[in-house]
């Protein structure tokens, strides 16, 4: 029987029974597959793929108005430099995304966002308002931000797992 908890109750134990954090696992794992879906849809119409879209809007998410480099694009977004510098190339050729050498270091590639993909992702926010009410329908603003800080807490607990595992743990 599945279990049902209340979002927004911050709950601490320090032992999570295995049948509990599999439980916990399997869910992430599914919600991580159809965040997946949402975003493939959404870039289809845009005509580009799930990955590069995701890259549009880390971008856009993370400019401060003079661009961002690679290396943090591909930081927030968990994937090698060498990815994001391949797909920036064909957003660039979609006329997507600008890529030029940062002022301070000519090493460095700044991406950013043109009008043209501005404006397209701009026409996606009706359907992503639409879709948001839909998603988290009975839930309140504090709600999710209380469960967006406990999972973001948690993601680090597990890239500190990770980096356990590969030293051996």
């Amino acid at each position: 029987m599945p279990r049902k908890a209340k979002l927004g109750l911050a709950v601490r134990s320090s032992a999570v029974d295995a049948v509990t954090a599999r439980e916990f696992s399997t869910i992430i794992g599914s919600l991580a597959v159809h965040l997946d879906e949402i975003r493939h849809y959404r870039a289809g119409s845009l005509g580009i793929s799930g990955p590069q879209f995701a890259i549009l809007t880390t971008i856009q998410r993370l400019d401060e108005g003079d661009g961002v480099s690679v290396r943090h694009v591909a930081g927030a977004l968990h994937v090698d430099s060498s990815f994001i510098t391949t797909q920036s190339k064909l957003l660039e050729k979609k006329g997507l995304l600008g890529r030029q050498a940062d002022e301070a270091d000519a090493r460095v590639v700044k991406l950013f966002l043109t009008d043209k993909a501005k404006k397209q992702i701009a026409g996606l926010a009706a359907g992503e308002r639409a879709l948001n009410a839909f998603i988290f329908a009975g839930l309140t603003n504090d709600a999710v931000a209380e469960l967006t800080d406990q999972l973001t807490e948690l993601s680090g607990q597990l890239e500190k797992a990770c980096l356990k595992i590969a030293g051996g743990f």
